[in-house]
């Protein structure tokens, strides 16, 4: 059964001094999260976890402990573990976290808990700390600033060869968990079973080893050998893909859990898997280009698009592009996970997503060139904005060179510091971004 909190015991009442000379950001996010229309919007995606959770079963990990283990976690910038860990041997931690003297929650469970809540309810919860924030006057939404970042995700560099080999390691996983409740319920379960990840894996060290030699044989011999390993992944995958299609159509006359959760897994690796086939297969045997938006760049990860860069160092990045809103005092106020990476469009979303938390439009709007559109300025200016401080793009006027020197650069180097300080130039987490 769901329940709210632990009681609170007197050992903890000297607790919230220690806390404000130890690390004041303690005491404030205490007073912050103690707003009932925050712990009720993590309260009702927690609940959605089996259908009776609110009314029945053991008592679970309190809803209050679980958004302040995250919000621990995410300030400090720790893993789960390393945050179980924390808060277990931290008296000052266990009184913000309101475990007291309970048992501090297993990483796997905060783990599991986190997977329930819901990227809209994580944009609620930053408009509400938004909304506070105007109500105790710390901001007023005069200015607002919008930036893009890419947050990359934890990927290999996709090849096609990698793409193929992953293929087929994911399949023969997937065979090999179902055999042993396939045995004996369909024929030739050893071949449907048969992990074929060796030839594979032979195969693309050959076709390595054929790249590293440049230069030693004719390029026509090197191409026809590229393209001859090629078909042989090729043909390994599609192996594994019928193999696979035959093990699913067994598991789905079991009703036991773990057959179905066997189904639902292949259901979603599937269509990825034949995307890269025919991937591979356009590119390398047909010679032909695939567009950006159709490219498979992982089959764990297949929310990552190629971000292209306009900036020293890397040419590309892998992950998804972020927009970021900020006002006056360096408040969050949207965050927004591009599908494409196009900014344009962005300025007008943010306005008005402005003008609902503070009811009146930014007296300065300022951006980069990403964001600039001939339309943006136009609505902008007749919406009630007075300056519009984003760059064009191109030769510019004398007059519009004034103009663009007022551009504020603090979100972009608040962008690059958060980069820096919580790595998320490694890590993207849909809706967790600004925690």
């Amino acid at each position: 059964m769901l329940v709210n909190s632990h009681a609170e015991e007197n050992v903890f009442a000297r607790v919230p001094e220690v806390a404000a000379q130890t690390d004041p950001v303690l005491r404030h996010l205490d007073r912050l999260l103690d707003d009932e229309i925050l712990f009720s919007q993590v309260k009702a995606d927690l609940a959605r976890r089996h259908p009776r959770t609110l009314v029945c079963g053991r008592h679970s990990t309190p809803v209050e402990v679980i958004l302040r283990l995250l919000i621990v976690k995410h300030l400090y910038h720790w893993s789960f573990q390393e945050t179980e860990d924390r808060v277990n041997d931290s008296l000052v931690l266990r009184w913000f976290c309101r475990v007291y003297f309970e048992h501090v929650p297993d990483d796997t469970t905060m783990i599991r808990w986190t997977q329930l809540i819901r990227p809209e309810t994580m944009h609620g919860l930053n408009d509400r700390a938004v909304e506070l924030a105007a109500q105790a006057k710390v901001i007023k939404g005069r200015k607002l600033r919008l930036d893009g970042t890419c947050v990359q995700t934890c990927i290999h560099h996709p090849t096609d060869s990698g793409l193929l080999v992953d293929s087929v390691r994911v399949l023969s996983r997937f065979v090999g968990r179902a055999k042993p409740l396939v045995e004996g319920k369909m024929a030739g379960v050893k071949e449907a079973c048969r992990k074929r990840l060796r030839s594979a894996r032979l195969s693309a060290q050959r076709l390595h080893r054929l790249v590293r030699r440049a230069g030693e044989q004719p390029e026509t011999a090197k191409v026809e050998q590229q393209q001859t390993l090629y078909q042989q992944l090729i043909t390994s995958t599609e192996q594994m893909v019928r193999q696979a299609k035959q093990v699913t159509t067994c598991l789905l006359q079991h009703t036991q859990k773990p057959a179905q959760q066997l189904v639902e897994a292949a259901k979603q690796v599937l269509p990825l898997v034949k995307r890269v086939i025919v991937q591979a297969r356009t590119r390398v045997l047909e010679g032909k280009q695939v567009a950006a938006d159709d490219k498979v760049l992982s089959l764990f990860e297949a929310h990552t698009r190629i971000i292209p860069r306009h900036k020293g160092g890397a040419l590309i990045e892998f992950g998804r592009q972020v927009e970021i809103d900020e006002v006056e005092g360096g408040i969050v106020t949207r965050y927004q996970v591009l599908e494409h990476p196009d900014e344009h469009g962005q300025g007008l979303q943010a306005l008005e997503h402005h003008h609902h938390l503070f009811g009146h439009p930014p007296r300065m709007l300022a951006g980069d060139r990403g964001v600039h559109s001939a339309e943006t300025e136009v609505q902008a200016l007749a919406a009630g904005v007075e300056v519009v401080a984003i760059p064009a793009v191109g030769k510019v006027s004398p007059l519009r060179q004034a103009v663009e020197g007022r551009t504020d650069t603090t979100l972009e180097a608040g962008v690059s510091l958060a980069r820096r300080h919580r790595g998320e130039n490694r890590k993207f987490t849909p809706g967790l971004w600004v925690t």
